[in-house]
């Protein structure tokens, strides 16, 4: 990872366009191509980024923009769409790179583990002819939860969350295009599973094709007779 803290400007144009005036940011650059510009608020969500795969190329201001006082321009630019960030810095003050390896992922709390356990014991759950091809399917940036077939033979990932919010729509995202790389697996297709899904978290994973799907823990634990119910 580059973790660069600078003075600079940041263009965006793709499905919109943003402009960020010039300012001190921390910009990070992951291996897998994403890069994400931050400011000292705003909690943990970037003020720009592109997604990853990109690529970026460093670049010779040109003639305005060195007038300016540019003194590098960075050009990010998506692999499967027309979406461009241009980076402008104008002073840099620090500028550190770290190989940070391979991260094990995130370990999930008892509910959200079981959960997991519990819909690859019954995959049947998620539609009539889908079977396990295996749990914990390794990508280049972490295991998604399960890795599945449908009826029709077709890979479908699933990320398994206790409470489903935007932030495992971007991660089953992520996943999804890296496994999309795979010409054994494409096209893969998403499930986010979760005991409860937050209404923005649907929208988002609606608007990416993702199929949203709430699990019920105690039916799944046998704990749920429905034959009691009075409703």
């Amino acid at each position: 990872m580059r973790v660069v803290i600078a003075s600079c400007s940041v263009d965006y144009s793709g499905r919109l366009d943003a402009h960020l005036p010039r300012a001190t940011r921390l910009i990070m650059v992951k291996a897998d191509g994403s890069v994400l510009v931050h400011s000292d608020g705003g909690s943990y969500k970037p003020l720009n980024w592109m997604s990853p795969p990109a690529r970026l190329a460093e670049v010779a201001p040109d003639e305005e923009d060195a007038e300016a006082g540019v003194t590098a321009r960075w050009e990010v630019t998506a692999a499967k769409t027309d979406d461009r960030l241009v980076i402008r810095l104008f002073e840099i003050v620090s500028d550190t790179s770290v190989e940070l390896g391979v991260d094990p992922g995130l370990t999930k709390d008892g509910v959200e583990a079981h959960l997991q356990e519990l819909l690859a014991e019954q995959v049947e759950l998620l539609g009539p002819g889908f079977r396990l091809v295996r749990r914990e399917y390794p990508t280049p940036i972490g295991p998604v939860d399960l890795l599945v077939r449908d009826g029709a033979g077709a890979a479908v990932a699933v990320e398994v969350k206790r409470v489903g919010g935007i932030d495992g729509v971007e991660q089953l995202t992520r996943y999804l295009d890296m496994l999309d790389r795979d010409p054994l697996l494409t096209p893969v297709r998403g499930v986010f599973a979760a005991q409860q899904i937050k209404p923005q978290a649907r929208v988002l994973a609606e608007d990416r094709g993702i199929r949203c799907v709430v699990l019920d823990y105690d039916a799944m634990r046998g704990l749920d007779d429905p034959s009691s119910r009075l409703f």
